[in-house]
Parts: structure tokens; sequence; C-alpha cells
């Protein structure tokens, strides 16, 4: 039970935290002065969500997780898991954006807005925003930078560096992962540019190259990657032991998250009156359903 108390550590992103969590409560305050009850109560339901997402980012970061994780490599993967997939996955859900700029008072926010969205200097901003908001962006930019933090070098360098290790790689984790799940989920007031058959592709192929990262790390290797666990003092546990385990771990998440994401989905899609799951094929493979009259008027004008 020590290990649940000893070795927390402060980080100027509890502040960030701190800071982010009031703006979102001043924005609440704000919506529910002008909003119906019912209203008010989800948008309180998905706050917490949202505050749960924050509070799981902290503890890969502040907590035990975070100094053990210095000593095993597994421990390490535990803290990459938590802040790529689940962290996200909460945020997205929990839909903080409304709240959020609605922290801003009403002439700040008209003019913060207006020049977003209006002023002819800012063409390059929205152009930039476009493309971060694309569903390939999206898709790409997650994959990217899962793989890249487990380049050795990259990895060491964030083990050396604590603004690399937090801002950088968790911060790219969540940053990254949010636009990830914004293609998969609705998080008011913005809804998937693309549709199921493009969701499920998405999940198979993250899951699919998460499973051959950890098969490299495992199957694929006879040795450890990492030279920062090489000889820790107190550490029994081999490198390459530590590095196997943390790659079953990595396998084993898919289980966690794709599993019950694609269920999901489907059942959703589903839901929504389709009679079953070969729009979804056919969208994800580009191919136009055909009525049996239009297949025979087809064939006719071929052979005519």
């Amino acid at each position: 039970m020590s290990a649940l108390w000893h070795h927390w550590s402060f980080d100027p992103v509890i502040l960030a935290v701190a800071v982010t969590i009031w703006a979102h409560e001043i924005g609440l305050a704000r919506l529910r002065q002008h909003s119906r009850p019912e209203r008010n109560v989800w948008r309180r339901q998905h706050a917490w969500f949202f505050y749960a997402g924050l509070a799981l980012l902290l503890v890969t970061i502040v907590s035990p997780l975070d100094y053990w994780a210095s000593s095993y490599l597994y421990v390490h993967m535990i803290d990459h898991v938590i802040a790529a997939f689940f962290v996200p996955i909460l945020v997205v859900y929990g839909a903080p954006w409304i709240p959020l700029m609605f922290a801003l008072p009403v002439k700040a926010r008209r003019r913060v807005g207006k020049f977003i969205y209006l002023n002819s200097k800012t063409s390059g901003l929205r152009a930039v925003g476009r493309v971060v908001r694309s569903p390939l962006f999206a898709v790409i930019s997650f994959n990217a930078s899962m793989l890249f933090w487990h380049i050795p070098w990259a990895f060491e360098l964030s083990e050396h560096n604590g603004f690399v290790h937090v801002w950088l790689m968790h911060g790219s984790f969540l940053v990254t992962g949010t636009l990830f799940w914004l293609q998969l989920m609705a998080s008011h007031p913005m809804k998937p540019a693309r549709g199921t058959g493009w969701k499920i592709g998405a999940i198979l192929v993250t899951n699919a190259l998460m499973t051959f990262l950890a098969m490299s790390m495992s199957f694929f290797t006879t040795t450890s990657w990492y030279s920062t666990y090489d000889h820790v003092p107190g550490v029994s546990l081999s490198p390459f032991a530590g590095q196997q385990i943390a790659a079953a771990l990595l396998w084993v998440c898919g289980d966690f998250w794709a599993l019950p994401a694609l269920a999901t989905i489907i059942r959703r899609h589903l839901e929504r009156g389709a009679p079953n799951v070969a729009p979804v094929l056919d969208e994800w493979t580009g191919r136009v359903q055909m009525s049996v009259e239009e297949f025979r008027g087809a064939v006719n004008d071929a052979s005519s």
C-alpha cells in the first residue's frame, strides 16, 4: 500500500488542469442562466467525464505510476495506453467545447470569433484548422505519435527531459488522441465527418499498427530497445522481459478500446434502421449498391 502514497510529484500541468476546470465551470455557470434544466443536467453529467479524463491525465504524470515508469518499461506502457487512448475518450465524451468557449465574456467571445472566422489575416489559420480536423489527419497523426515516441532515441529523449516527457509526449498523445476520437464519436457540437465504414476502418488500421508495434517489441527482436532500463538499481527483472510485458499490455489494450468501439459503432448503425452491415462494407470499399433491376439494366446495356 505504501506504493500508492509515496512518490507523488508536482508538475505545472496541475495548474493547467486547474485553470481548465475553473474556466469550464465559469462556462457552465453562464450557460446555466440561458438553458433549459434538462440541458443543464446533460452538461453537468458530461462535465464529470471531462474532469475524469483530466484526472486520469494527472495520474500518468504526477502519481507513483510515473515514478515506477522510470524503473519498469511495462509501467511506462500503462502510462502511454492511458494517455493515448482512455484520456482522449473521456475528454471527447465530456464535450467541453461550448462551456470552455463561454468562459470568455460576451464581448471578448465575439471579438475572438470574428478574428478567427472573419478576419482575412487568419485565413491561413483557418486552413490549418481544416487540415487538423480532417479525418485522414486525425488517424495519421494519432498513429504516428504513438509509433514515434516508441522509437528508441525519441523514447530516451523523453526519459531524460521532463519538458519533452510531459508537454511533448503526453501532450501529443492527448491532442492527437482527441482528434482521433472526434472522428469516431459525437462531441457536441461536433460530429464525425465520415460514416460507419470509415470509422470501422480507422479502428482496424489503428489496432493493427498497435499490434505490429507490440510484435516488433517482442517477437521481432531479441534485445531491449531502451538503454534507460539497463542496470536500474534494485530491479531484478531483465530489460527485455520488461519490454515483452510492455508489448503484451499494448497488444491486449485493443480488447479494451477497439472491440468495444467496434461493437458500439455497428450497434448504432443497425439502430438507425440499416438492415445489415452490407452498406458499411460498401462505404468502406467505395462500392455502389445496385438493385436487381439496376443490375439487369446494366447487363442489357452492356450486351446491346
